[in-house]
């Protein structure tokens, strides 16, 4: 298509910018069940959104007629509908951009929603500061909870204005395309558009040729995107679905290439962007697929071993030295072994906060290392970092009882920084996995188990003080010296632990105790309080068995039929 009228000076302000100045994007394949409520939060805006432009990428489900009524609505509304289904999200993106014709565009995904204020905080950040491009928080909101979570909070701090994004290198973190507003003319006119076709983590390149191409950035506190966070959906969003090999390879294909388009961005700034570029894969995208490594099968486990040690093998010294020392010990343990090894370890130390579980040995010079056969890994900054930040290691078991549930820790030494602090005393809580709201504070006191090796502390909970539903165990533990560190709890699996329990309870009248691991190994509990509480506990047991029963049928019959019939 022609250059943009702006295009000859992408970082001119456009003398049409104020009321009316940003069109949003919307796309969606198959979501009508969603995509009215996306449409609406745009529109909804306000005086400032000139336009909204819904991307159907060829949806077979209804959504088009869903756009057409919205649209015969509010004359703001244009909808584009593909002839065909780009496998993507880049492709209707892209659509969408050369359809802009307000100075700013937003891109909003139909199963998201925009909240109040958000396009207007971003236009008057970018306006005030003459910036390219301006920036906000998102926040994951899980549903049907409500809980919400920021993403890369760190960033979002308070307001400021980034001239060059080399000077604030944790920009590479917030690979979203959707919580920013991008001038129209500077994308057109440097030629930044999304990768075409089937191309999953679209995001990771395009956010990588944004900061190629140098904008002033402008960051605001403000909310400006809520990220639905589906985990129970029949289709599972691209950053959920994770359990297949093909994921991990996108991942990280889309990492190469962001790396790649910083690394040859001119003057300096990019280089140093491409090495924070791989420092947070190390740090977020290796901890986070590592912590799921026990709970995939063994020919998974062996394909990614063998393509991340392929791929870390293109790091040099210093890319791994810039990142935090969880992953980098991660990514050393897989680069110094050829076949998966240590994984229950390796998950602990990805989990956060990172927990380095027994043995520790020690080189024949004292320092310390990963294992007594990988002793290149070594391990000598547990002996200098600060003990808030110590990859401590403290299990738990929890045994529920009439009267109150009675929760042992066991806190582990590191290399004798744990007795040379001196442990005194732990602080318990339990927070709602899904409100965050915290419940239950009890404080006890450490005494020595095994002199120079471990200390234990018994605490007993009233359960039954607590409401029904998820509820995760944080701790704060102080030492003699004044210093503390915060930790979760290892959950400890053996003869009468992690099984439902029902105790009788004063409040409920009986109570259903399930002590469980997380996916990163955490100790959490669920209850569920009452005989209505328990009842309904067991019926969704025996439904999920029911339906798992049913499908083992259908696959024998399958089975059966299709051996009858010379399949």
């Amino acid at each position: 298509m022609p250059p943009h009228p702006t295009a000859q000076n992408p970082s001119a302000p456009n003398p049409s910018a104020g009321a009316a100045s940003v069109s949003v994007v919307v796309i969606g394949y198959d979501d009508a069940a969603h995509v009215a409520d996306a449409v609406r939060s745009a529109l909804a805006q306000g005086p400032v959104v000139r336009e909204v432009i819904a991307v159907d990428d060829c949806s077979t489900d209804g959504s088009d007629t869903v756009l057409a009524g919205l649209a015969e609505r509010d004359r703001r509304l244009r909808v584009i509908r593909r002839a065909s289904n780009s496998g993507g999200c880049g492709t209707p993106r892209n659509d969408g951009l050369d359809a802009a014709s307000a100075p700013y565009v937003m891109f909003l995904d139909s199963d998201d929603v925009l909240p109040p204020g958000a396009a207007a905080a971003l236009l008057a950040a970018a306006e005030r500061h003459g910036a390219e491009v301006a920036s906000g928080l998102c926040v994951r909101r899980e549903l049907p909870s409500g809980r919400e979570v920021p993403w890369q909070p760190e960033l979002y701090a308070k307001a400021r204005l980034v001239a060059r994004p080399e000077l604030r290198t944790r920009l590479v973190h917030d690979t979203l395309c959707v919580n920013k507003l991008y001038r129209t003319g500077f994308l057109r006119g440097h030629g930044i558009r999304f990768p075409e076709g089937r191309f999953v983590y679209e995001d990771f390149v395009f956010t990588a040729r944004v900061l190629a191409a140098g904008p002033r950035i402008a960051l605001v506190p403000d909310t400006v995107y809520v990220w639905h966070v589906r985990r129970a959906a029949a289709r599972l969003s691209i950053s959920l679905d994770r359990s297949g090999i093909t994921n991990w390879q996108a991942r990280m294909e889309a990492h190469r290439q962001a790396v790649e388009i910083l690394r040859d961005a001119p003057g300096p700034g990019g280089k140093r962007l491409a090495r924070a570029a791989r420092a947070k894969f190390i740090d977020h995208g290796l901890r986070m697929y590592a912590r799921e490594l026990t709970a995939r099968g063994e020919e998974y486990r062996r394909e990614w071993w063998a393509l991340t040690r392929a791929y870390l093998e293109t790091f040099d010294a210093a890319d791994l030295d810039a990142a935090p020392a969880p992953g980098r010990v991660i990514a050393r343990v897989v680069l110094a072994s050829e076949q998966p090894r240590d994984l229950g370890r390796l998950k602990q130390v990805a989990a956060r906060p990172a927990r380095l579980a027994p043995p520790y040995p020690r080189a024949a010079d004292g320092t310390p290392v990963w294992a007594a056969d990988l002793p290149q890994v070594t391990l000598e900054h547990l002996l200098v970092r600060p003990m808030r930040l110590l990859p401590l290691a403290v299990d738990g078991e929890l045994r529920p009882r009439a009267g109150g549930s009675r929760l042992t820790l066991r806190l582990r030494e590191l290399y004798g920084r744990v007795a040379a602090a001196g442990p005194d005393t732990v602080d318990v809580e339990l927070v709602h996995r899904h409100s965050g709201s915290p419940g239950l504070r009890r404080t006890a006191a450490f005494g020595p188990e095994r002199p120079g090796e471990t200390w234990t502390a018994d605490v007993l909970l009233d359960l039954g003080s607590l409401d029904g539903g998820v509820w995760d165990l944080r701790l704060r533990v102080r030492f003699a010296d004044g210093t503390t560190r915060e930790s979760t709890v290892h959950a400890v699996a053996g003869p009468g632990l992690l099984r439902r329990t029902v105790v009788p309870n004063g409040r409920h009248g009986v109570l259903l105790v399930q002590p469980y691991a997380t996916q990163a190994g955490n100790l959490s509990v669920r209850l569920a309080p009452g005989v209505r509480g328990v009842a309904g506990v067991a019926k969704r047991r025996l439904t999920r068995l029911a339906d798992s029963l049913k499908g083992s049928l259908r696959g024998s019959l399958g089975v059966s039929l299709g051996r009858a019939s010379g399949r």
